[in-house]
């Protein structure tokens, strides 16, 4: 888990780039969001050349089920996919679906690698996870995170939907580590403790010897003293 940022810190993330200039056409073409992730539209995963150009080793395809005849893995030999069947829609439930994403892309970017993920337009449905992921990766409010990815690809309008599951999504991740933080201290304690106790273990038997030697001396010396007062019938003996 990344520590979280400095306001300033902040600020710089979600401004991005100050000297890119929006055009048009760029929404044909995908946007580099985080270091090795990038987002965009299905027509810039139909081009080898520029996959291979991008550096590209991972793709995360979303796709409406209805479109599944056109938006699908185009290179399956070149490039690990990652393929998830959703509908652009309101009522559709990405947060059930963002962990699987997650994973993909924490495993292949750890793996040195470069990952792309698109929908069909590169408008909604895709930059939704792309949000998701970069809300916890800097730890932002929703807020944040979309207008990050938003100074990247000007061009990204998630549906209303999909805006009330990133609010939602960052109480779940809020939450998540809240209980993470709290957790962690105990583990050290308890660890702390286990590791006082076995040291008592190991001493326990030393201690106890040393306790048990102190009293035979103890009683040695208090039979040596007695010894040498005990009561002698002849020091008094007047006969």
């Amino acid at each position: 888990m990344n520590a979280p940022l400095t306001d300033e810190q902040v600020k710089n993330v979600v401004q991005g780039p100050g000297d890119v200039e929006w055009r048009y056409e760029m929404r044909r073409e995908c946007q580099e969001i985080l270091p090795n992730l990038l987002l965009g539209p299905f027509v810039a995963s139909k081009s080898l050349e520029t996959l291979r150009s991008l550096r590209i080793t991972h793709i995360v395809c979303i796709r409406d089920a209805k479109e599944a005849f056109s938006v699908r893995p185009r290179f399956p030999e070149s490039f690990t996919y990652l393929t998830l069947d959703v509908e652009d829609n309101e009522e559709q439930n990405l947060i059930r679906l963002f962990p699987t994403a997650k994973q993909f892309i924490d495993q292949a970017i750890a793996q040195g690698g470069r990952v792309l993920v698109h929908c069909n337009g590169g408008i909604s449905l895709s930059p939704a996870f792309v949000v998701m992921f970069v809300m916890q990766h800097y730890q932002l409010s929703w807020e944040d995170a979309l207008h990050m990815v938003q100074n990247r690809r000007y061009c990204i309008s998630p549906n209303g939907g999909f805006l009330t599951q990133l609010k939602e999504y960052e109480a779940i991740y809020r939450a998540s580590q809240a209980v993470a933080s709290s957790s962690y201290p105990n583990v050290n304690r308890t660890i702390a403790r286990r590791k006082r106790e076995d040291e008592d273990d190991e001493d326990g038997t030393d201690r106890y010897d040393d306790r048990k030697r102190a009293l035979v001396d103890n009683s040695d010396h208090d039979d040596a003293l007695s010894s040498t007062s005990t009561y002698d019938p002849d020091s008094m003996d007047v006969s």
